[in-house]
């Protein structure tokens, strides 16, 4: 053996039981320039505790001081540490959560409760107030506003699905019933020559739909006329009628009227919801492996962001982007107090609502529509029996088809989209196609060949089509998934978070408000050790 070598195997000393002269703080147990450290620093910065005493009343026993339950909040969410009983055992157990807790230790029903009821109210403003704080110091200019929205799926059971169309179509057929219990009566009251006092029961079976106030009514009605039968000696059979169709409005009809009128008005616009969480809507998820799109109960999260930040965020109940950028845009400037110079979407955005709303705001709209690609194609542009490459004489309000005739206006149809905005379509129709040599080239319907023209939303498509050709916005719009896209496949991808863990808009809202927050700060973080790289 070579010389101060051993073949002796020695171990460092092991003592659970030894004991510190100076025992160890626990702020020395985390290093200096932890993520942790960042949280605390700037939640305490930004000075949160007005916003939430706001919230709060003053009385009985003393409660955990609400800006630290918010640090443990934001860096749990920043943690894949969500739940609260997970939360609980990590102020327990985690050297950093009991850091920044002070040593105290709420429990999961103290920290559900503070999340669910106290921050459900003030965690727009408090996140409200760190956009204005990265504003101030250089972070972001709030001039550039990239959106885009994603699926996540809600805390509901998968499968407690309620159909509007469904409830619809069985209050129809209680409708249909009733009124054969309406003739019924009426038919039996004649037999008897007995007058039924007023026009309730006439007025009724005039109507195209009922009530559950309307079947209750009826109900009354068929119950006074029964007792006045009673004391008669009219037909058993009728009576037995009467009283077999009384129950069954009762005990069967009303209570399912009322079922229905509830998924109907719970629905509104919507075409479904979950049983187990009224606030979620059933929508085709891009997460099922088969490709098949399963339904499931989610809401749509929009979001915004600039140099990487989340400047803004709003949960939907509605599946398509479409419907959600104005009024996504219109909260954000109640927050901010200012508009966005500039707006880049995908083209599930570019809707003719959409562009009027960015144009009257004075905000440049880099948002594609859904045939910006292939317009541009030069098969497209070639196409002679593409109607958008046909001659148009504006003042005289005509086309000419490829094989010279007039497409005259014959039509001005004015009407409503699904939320409301209206819109205004001319329907140009062929003076005559027949014997037309490109009939079977140019339309594939029977009839005269029919061009439908919306001039302002021409319009718009022209100017978008400017707008995103110009250099700024190009690169503006090659930033936009890198702005967007990363901060879904953080959140989703890994945080894990492809569920929400509280039910109902609220709260749902309140926990986008802790990710986004804290996905914020996460930032911050980066952006630093970089620059001290």
């Amino acid at each position: 053996m070579g010389k101060g070598k051993s073949d002796r195997i020695t171990y460092k000393p092991y003592e659970q039981d030894q004991q510190y002269l100076i025992p160890p703080s626990v702020q020395e147990l985390i290093p200096e320039d932890h993520l942790v450290r960042l949280v605390n620093e700037v939640i305490d910065e930004m000075k949160i505790e007005a916003i939430l005493r706001k919230r709060q009343k003053g009385g009985g026993a003393s409660r955990y001081h609400p800006v630290m339950m918010t640090k443990l909040l934001v860096y749990g969410y920043m943690t894949k540490v969500c739940s609260s009983r997970m939360l609980a055992k990590a102020v327990r157990e985690n050297v950093m959560f009991m850091w920044l807790s002070g040593n105290q230790k709420p429990d999961f029903r103290t920290l559900n409760e503070f999340r669910g009821k106290l921050l459900k109210g003030v965690i727009e403003e408090i996140f409200v107030t760190a956009v204005k704080m990265l504003s101030a110091k250089g972070y972001i200019k709030l001039e550039n506003y990239f959106v885009d929205g994603t699926k996540i799926e809600s805390a509901s059971g998968r499968y407690t699905y309620v159909w509007k169309k469904t409830a619809e179509k069985n209050n129809k057929n209680i409708d249909e019933k009733l009124r054969f219990y309406i003739r019924m009566a009426e038919e039996i009251w004649n037999d008897e020559n007995n007058d039924y006092g007023d026009a309730d029961l006439e007025e009724l079976g005039g109507k195209e739909s009922f009530t559950s106030s309307d079947v209750k009514g009826l109900a009354g009605i068929l119950r006074e006329k029964l007792k006045e039968l009673e004391t008669t000696d009219g037909c058993e059979e009728d009576k037995k009628k009467l009283k077999k169709g009384l129950k069954t409005i009762e005990k069967d009809y009303l209570p399912r009227k009322k079922k229905y009128e509830k998924t109907i008005r719970t629905c509104d616009k919507r075409n479904s919801y979950s049983r187990t969480d009224p606030d979620a809507t059933f929508m085709r998820m891009k997460d099922d492996l088969m490709g098949k799109g399963h339904l499931k109960p989610a809401y749509n999260v929009q979001i915004g962001t600039e140099n990487g930040f989340v400047t803004g965020y709003d949960i939907f109940q509605n599946p398509g982007d479409t419907k959600t950028l104005k009024p996504h845009l219109k909260r954000q400037k109640r927050r901010l107090g200012v508009n966005p110079k500039v707006v880049i979407t995908d083209a599930g955005y570019g809707s003719e609502e959409n562009y009027v709303y960015l144009e009257r705001q004075g905000i440049t709209a880099a948002v594609k529509y859904n045939t910006y690609h292939k317009d541009k194609s030069k098969k497209c542009q070639e196409d002679v029996f593409r109607t958008d490459n046909w001659e148009y004489n504006k003042k005289e309000k005509y086309y000419i088809c490829p094989d010279g005739r007039k497409l005259t206006l014959c039509v001005t149809q004015n009407s409503k989209t699904e939320s409301g905005y209206p819109i205004t379509i001319e329907v140009y129709e062929c003076v005559s196609c027949k014997h037309c040599r490109l009939q079977k080239q140019c339309k594939k319907t029977s009839g005269n060949k029919r061009i439908n023209r919306n001039d302002r939303m021409l319009r718009l498509r022209s100017k978008a089509c400017r707008t995103l050709e110009d250099e700024q916005i190009s690169e503006l719009r090659k930033q936009r998934s890198v702005e967007v896209e990363t901060v879904f496949g953080q959140i989703k991808g890994n945080l894990g978070y492809r569920r929400h863990i509280l039910r109902g808009i609220p709260k749902v809202s309140t926990e986008w408000g802790l990710l986004v927050l804290g996905y914020n700060l996460k930032q911050i973080y980066r952006i630093n050790r970089d620059n001290t790289a």
